[in-house]
């Protein structure tokens, strides 16, 4: 078995955001993974891989399993919480193209992911899981979603993502407003003093 990322830019994931009818949660949703084609990975993946891995994600989200997701790109199938940003609660299938929809968590991670999408950041996605892949012509097979992560939005479609938390670590101010993200708890003034802070940062991503 192989460890297979795969990434979606905004525009390719067709990402829109939307909020709950009371206005506090926040919610991502679109493509999450494309089938059927040959992608940047030279990988393809076949809609049946598609419709049964969806269908194994959904039956983890119907039994009470929470789905969750980090932001960037991690290295290995494990879940790190001190980095999670958000809960998978539904994925579908659209034609060969697996769709879902996320929920943003009020985690250190995910209010940095909220005010960037508050102030217009482009967030993409990423697929995470696990499967064969033939050598010779890419066709993935005994495929797995084991999560699907917010990346940055690439700068071309094979480009590398920037890594948005050693990005803010390693900016002026990066630290600091990654431990008042932990200290939010409800304080709409240091709430509103984080999205300027976050804002300035974002000036600074090169994304």
């Amino acid at each position: 078995m192989n460890f297979l990322t795969e990434n979606l830019s905004f525009d390719q994931a067709r990402i829109e955001t939307e909020r709950s009818h009371e206005g506090k949660e926040l919610y991502m949703k679109g493509i999450f993974i494309q089938g059927g084609v040959k992608n940047a990975n030279q990988r393809v993946y076949p809609t049946h891989e598609i419709a049964k891995a969806v269908a194994n994600l959904n039956d983890q989200i119907t039994n009470g399993y929470s789905v969750l997701g980090e932001v960037d790109h991690p290295t290995n199938l494990r879940i790190n919480l001190d980095r999670v940003s958000h809960m998978i609660t539904q994925m579908w299938l659209d034609g060969d193209r697996g769709c879902g929809k996320m929920k943003i968590l009020p985690t250190p991670m995910g209010n940095i992911v909220k005010d960037m999408l508050t102030a217009g950041v482009k967030l993409g996605v990423s697929s995470r899981g696990s499967g064969d892949v033939n050598e010779s012509s890419g066709t993935v097979s005994n495929f797995d979603i084991v999560t699907v992560d917010i990346v940055a939005q690439p700068s071309a479609p094979s480009a590398y993502p920037v890594a948005v938390y050693e990005g803010l670590m390693n900016m002026n101010g990066g630290h600091r407003v990654l431990e008042m993200a932990k200290d939010l708890n409800g304080n709409n003034q240091v709430q509103k003093y984080l999205a300027k802070e976050v804002a300035r940062l974002i000036n600074e991503l090169k994304i």
